[in-house]
């Protein structure tokens, strides 16, 4: 149904790949269903240059994915709780990734509603955590190749003629402004203290 993007979509600046992101749709075909959703907020990381990053310290067994092919989705678990989902960005060995903060929910509504366990469809992916529940996504996925099914994002961008916000990424000290999202889009995620979405 829809074209998964190419490996050089994904090999250039992290900042500029978030933002090309928002629009397009995140797809996962899985045992269950079909679910997906488009992309409404990302963040931008980058290397041993970026602080917020899981690559800050160099390369370690848990952030490998992020120095290979860029495509690949890196998955890991915060604070033993929520599984993230992050594609890798950036050329080969120069490690990046792109954090998909938020979806505007698609298809397969009723799956992400049980696997959330909630019934409001701007609760279902308005957060990563909550993204990567909703659509499936755990530790299993970390290193897929995400230029093609099961896991992928659509060439095709569903939202058009949207102004993008930028502001400095949510829950890190570093306040490069390297979060993206689509201006005025109810499922784009609350920080902390419930401030309004711009």
């Amino acid at each position: 149904m829809w074209t998964p993007l190419s490996r050089d979509f994904y090999s250039r600046d992290s900042a500029q790949v978030a933002r090309d992101l928002l629009g397009r749709i995140l797809v996962h075909e899985s045992s269950e269903g079909l679910t997906s959703g488009i992309i409404v907020e990302a963040e931008a990381y980058y290397g041993e240059d970026d602080p917020a990053s899981h690559a800050y310290r160099g390369m370690t067994e848990r952030n490998r994915v992020m120095y290979g092919e860029p495509g690949h989705a890196y998955v890991f678990l915060l604070y033993g709780v929520n599984h993230l989902l992050n594609v890798v960005t950036m050329p080969r060995g120069i490690p990046g990734a792109v954090l998909l903060r938020a979806l505007q929910p698609l298809e397969g509504v009723e799956l992400m509603r049980r696997r959330r366990g909630v019934s409001d469809a701007l609760l279902l992916a308005s957060g990563p955590g909550r993204l990567s529940k909703a659509m499936g996504i755990d530790l299993n996925h970390n290193g897929v190749d995400m230029t093609k099914p099961p896991l992928y994002i659509s060439r095709e961008r569903i939202l058009k003629d949207f102004e993008v916000v930028v502001t400095p990424r949510i829950g890190v000290r570093d306040m490069r402004p390297l979060r993206f999202y689509v201006k005025g889009n109810l499922y784009v995620s609350r920080p902390k203290g419930g401030a309004p979405r711009a």
